[in-house]
């Protein structure tokens, strides 16, 4: 599978923005997805993931209430609506796919792969 996550921007502190990731290939409802960022001279961090129905998320403490990840398999996309965003969620976006289902739960950027290229997003105070 092919990802490209798309939707980045400059905003302001308190804004929001939709990040959409589109998905190659027809198996993407199999998928799990995860959405990892990384600022400069950092590690990339987990997000967010979705299971393959869309029923189930998990978020990092830093964005939980604030994040929301969802998907619509008919369009073969993941998307990542932030709100309320702060300085400190300035980093480039990347989604990714689980690469074993037996892991779902991992916050481990290792456990994800077919990173696309990222989005960035700057948020300015």
């Amino acid at each position: 599978v092919q990802l490209q996550a798309s939707g980045g921007g400059l905003v302001q502190a308190g804004d929001s923005l939709r990040l959409s990731c589109a998905a190659s290939g027809r198996t993407f409802s199999n998928y799990f997805m995860g959405w990892f960022r990384q600022a400069p001279e950092k590690e990339r961090d987990f997000v967010a993931a979705i299971n393959w129905s869309g029923i189930s998320t998990y978020y990092a403490d830093a964005v939980k209430g604030r994040f929301t990840v969802s998907r619509d398999n008919a369009k073969n996309t993941v998307y990542l609506e932030m709100n309320s965003l702060k300085p400190e969620d300035t980093a480039v976006y990347y989604c990714g796919v689980l690469l074993a289902s037996t892991n779902w739960g991992t916050r481990n950027a290792a456990a994800f792969g077919s990173w696309g290229q990222g989005t960035l997003v700057t948020v300015s105070s």
